[in-house]
């Protein structure tokens, strides 16, 4: 009787370890923007075994605010979606933990604002001035090529910017024209756009769908990107030969914000994190980047759709702040632009 309770225990022990386990569970904490091929995310949870549970967590700056507060105690284990406007704070309140993962070796040395390798590059999109075509050849004018053309009184309330304490493109903008025209200097090309009758709205919506004059409004240059001429022309109602809109991308007048992964201190689930960032940079999920997000990828090997490299502009150089400036700085900016621009 003994020995058949051996043999029993013996055969169940052994089915219990032959049988299957269910898939463990990945959290990711995004912004709230991100999207993905479901495909993609499908073979990522087979090849892995895992169920990848999503939580969208506001704009880019309410999210980091959440990872911060948590702590040791994430609320997820991987963090997609901080860009260099906080990669400073996030870095400074130590949220991530430290992988340099493989696939960086095909992401150029620019984009890697990190160099400890707490945050991973993933995407990136450059913050423009954009006008419409029609408007400036109805009207026989030149479009602008620099920041310093909006100056001039030919353009005189024709720029819609968006307020950079309530908008993400809007606070790249300022810190274009921080890094263009230096600290000494910023406020006083602010001023400049004022006599030259500058409107200010919240967001980016209001500004492109409500005041641009490409969708009605009457202001025929925007803050957008220098993706959106492309989108005009791939998501028009009727099909066109050319995008309707530009983008302004002379020297030193576009700010490129990057975008960022990294494994939240604290996760029980490293080694399951660690492949997830490794998904975001692999060229399967690169190449899914801009039709679903409308940005672009940083891995050097991925070959853009003929759409694209028809039609995009690709800005001169760009107007540069550091992450550690924006950090340390961003609150006193963008009060001191308040206090100017509103007030």
């Amino acid at each position: 009787m003994k020995y058949k309770f051996l043999v029993l225990l013996m055969f169940t022990t052994l089915l219990a370890a032959c049988t299957p386990k269910g898939p463990q569970t990945l959290t990711v904490m995004t912004h709230d923007s991100f999207a993905v091929s479901e495909e993609l995310v499908l073979a990522f949870e087979a090849k892995n075994n895992v169920d990848v549970q999503f939580i969208g967590a506001g704009d880019t700056g309410t999210a980091v605010n959440k990872a911060i507060l948590a702590g040791d105690k994430p609320l997820a284990d991987v963090f997609y979606g901080v860009d260099n406007t906080f990669l400073g704070r996030a870095l400074s309140e130590g949220i991530f933990e430290v992988y340099g993962s493989p696939l960086l070796a095909d992401i150029p040395d620019e984009f890697e604002l990190d160099l400890e390798q707490h945050a991973l590059p993933v995407d990136y999109g450059d913050v423009c001035l954009n006008y419409e075509l029609a408007y400036f050849e109805q009207n026989n004018l030149t479009p602008p090529e620099t920041l310093e053309d909006l100056l001039k009184p030919e353009y005189s309330g024709m720029l819609v910017v968006e307020n950079p304490a309530t908008s993400s493109p809007g606070l790249a903008f300022l810190f274009a024209t921080i890094g263009h025209f230096g600290e000494d200097g910023y406020l006083d090309y602010w001023r400049g756009l004022l006599v030259n009758d500058l409107k200010v709205v919240n967001d980016w919506e209001t500004a492109y769908y409500g005041e641009f004059s490409q969708w009605g409004g009457t202001r025929p240059i925007v803050v957008s990107y220098s993706s959106s001429p492309v989108f005009e022309y791939l998501f028009a109602e009727e099909p066109l030969d050319a995008p309707p809109t530009a983008a302004v991308i002379g020297a030193g007048s576009c700010f490129r914000q990057i975008e960022f992964v990294g494994i939240l201190r604290g996760t029980q689930k490293r080694q399951l994190a660690e492949k997830w960032v490794d998904f975001m940079l692999s060229p399967e999920f690169q190449a899914d980047i801009p039709s679903q997000m409308y940005v672009f990828p940083v891995n050097a090997n991925i070959v853009l759709d003929t759409t694209y490299q028809q039609f995009l502009a690709i800005p001169q150089s760009h107007a540069f702040v550091s992450p550690e400036e924006i950090s340390t700085q961003r609150e006193k900016w963008i009060a001191a632009w308040t206090e100017v621009v509103l007030r």
